[in-house]
């Protein structure tokens, strides 16, 4: 006799169903741990799994509010809330390179429990360029290299710090109708990468676009050149310079309209070189095409979400710097 699954709503989901939290050991402190998002939850619980011991535990959760607001901003306001046993950790924005000079980066740099990415945002160290060879060979199951992703980058980076400077520039002045988010994506983004010129041509596209935003805002701001400059250099003490400026962009600018680009059209060409070599090789009938089901079945992860499980950041300078402050902090609360 068949018997009947009752659906799952027909079931009386009591207490004794509900996942109970795992009772510390003896001596043991927890430290709740607040972030922005939901997204953010793996890349903050990475770091402190790091420091987790027999005396301390670290629980990360977004921000608990009855009317589930998350955010930045919402960490901001539970500053006064923040202790020994209990953190939050945000994106840095603009506040870790405007150093103190607007109301939120001075709360940011002097609030005793507040960790930041150093880094624009986490998406920024998930685009972190020696990492992203790695990204293609998961995604192509091909490891022939194809680009010098820190070359690239770099170049990328000089090119466009210019209208960066004036970006972050009218964000100190709280006036993004100076420079607005969406013409800097438009004068940052990239659409296609040419192989046959390691990329230079991309650049050089690029490099075309910034020169014009440059000339129009020169010329409709001329009072601010002179302290534009000035701000670049003012930034260098806080590690922006013309070759890592990729680092401190807007993230969600570098991570969807510079580097899925980048990697889908490598990848593409990845992914054809190897389809023609099975197609090439001795095998026909059912054999040819059992390699190429398999073959395509192992590459249907996609780059946005290789890149989101990406981990291979760790010896970028901002994220030790953010290490070292953790370790810092564990060390005066134990």
């Amino acid at each position: 006799m068949t018997r009947r699954i009752r659906p799952l709503s027909m079931y009386d989901f009591t207490e004794e169903f509900i996942p109970q939290r795992l009772a510390l050991k003896d001596g043991q402190r927890c430290v709740k741990v607040h972030v922005e998002g939901y997204d953010d939850v793996a890349f903050w619980r990475d770091i402190f799994d790091e420091f987790e011991s027999d005396r301390l535990t670290f629980e990360i959760s977004v921000a608990p509010r009855r009317d589930l607001a998350k955010g930045k901003k919402v960490l901001i306001d539970m500053l006064e809330q923040t202790s020994e046993e209990r953190i939050v950790c945000v994106d840095s924005d603009f506040d870790y390179l405007l150093d103190g000079q607007t109301t939120q980066s001075y709360q940011v740099k002097t609030a005793p429990y507040l960790f930041h990415s150093y880094a624009y945002s986490i998406e920024n160290l998930l685009c972190y360029a020696p990492s992203l060879r790695s990204i293609c060979t998961k995604a192509t199951k091909n490891d022939m290299p194809t680009l010098d992703f820190e070359w690239w980058f770099e170049q990328y980076s000089r090119t466009i710090y210019p209208v960066f400077l004036w970006y972050i520039y009218s964000a100190k002045l709280d006036d993004l109708t100076l420079y607005k988010l969406d013409s800097f994506k438009n004068d940052v983004r990239i659409q296609y990468i040419d192989l046959e010129t390691d990329g230079q041509s991309t650049i050089e596209w690029v490099s075309r676009k910034v020169s014009r935003r440059i000339e129009f805002l020169e010329r409709q701001y001329p009072q601010y050149v002179s302290l534009v400059a000035a701000e670049g250099e003012r930034m260098k003490a806080r590690d922006l310079f013309p070759e890592n400026t990729y680092l401190f962009m807007q993230g969600h600018t570098l991570f969807e309209n510079v580097t899925v680009p980048l990697l889908e059209s490598i990848c593409s060409k990845l992914r054809r070189l190897e389809m023609e070599h099975i197609n090439d090789s001795s095998a026909k009938g059912t054999p040819l095409m059992n390699a190429l089901d398999n073959y395509r079945n192992s590459t249907q992860m996609g780059i946005r979400n290789l890149l989101l499980t990406n981990t291979n950041y760790k010896d970028c300078f901002l994220y030790k710097r953010l290490r070292d402050d953790i370790r810092a902090y564990v060390s005066r609360i134990l």
